[in-house]
Order: structure tokens, then C-alpha cells, then sequence
């Protein structure tokens, strides 16, 4: 049976196109839930106007679906709260800094 670890798992392998790191490590992913062969994910993006939501959108998708019994991935796009540099993990951080993305 699949499990939350397994989807956060999958999903840190999705990266924003705009930065060198996945979408866990930016904090763009608020919640994960597995139910019933049901993957629930909360996501926000860096902004609205974002160019990129969609291809992430997709990319998510597809790295969820390919976890083992999990039959469907449904996404709840939020603003609120909205995405700051702040929810940026220590290790993407760290991986920014490196490629002198932010002090």
C-alpha cells in the first residue's frame, strides 16, 4: 500500500524549471494525503502568474502516478497561505547558494 512518505518521495523529484530544486525543497508542497489508492496534494506556486504551473502540474501528476497503488493524484491549487522565500527547505537553500541563486 502506498504511503504519504512514498508520494513526498515522488514528488522530490519534480523541479521548478525557474530553480535547480524540486518542488518539496522550494515549499511549494503544503499537504500530502493517501487514501483509498487516492493521492490528495496541496500546492502552491512561487506566483500566479507563474509560467510554469501547468508543465509542474503535469510533472507532478506523472511522478505520483507512478507510485506503486496509486490509481489517482488529485491537486488543490492554494494562495493562501501564500508561497515566500522562507518556506524554502535548508538543503535547497544550501543548493541555491551554490549556484548563487540567493545569498
Amino acid at each position: 500500500m502506498a504511503t504519504v512518505a512514498d508520494v513526498w518521495t515522488a514528488l522530490d523529484t519534480v523541479t521548478d524549471p525557474e530553480y535547480p530544486l524540486s518542488i518539496v525543497d522550494l515549499g511549494m508542497v503544503y499537504d500530502v494525503r493517501v487514501t483509498d489508492r487516492i493521492a490528495d496534494l496541496t500546492v502552491t506556486f512561487t506566483s500566479i502568474g507563474c509560467p510554469a504551473i501547468d508543465m509542474i502540474l503535469s510533472d507532478v501528476q506523472e511522478a505520483v502516478g507512478r507510485v506503486s497503488d496509486i490509481d489517482q493524484v488529485r491537486i488543490d491549487i492554494v494562495w493562501s497561505p501564500p508561497w515566500t522565500k522562507e518556506r524554502i527547505s535548508d538543503r535547497g537553500r544550501r543548493i541555491l547558494q551554490y549556484n548563487g541563486v540567493v545569498d
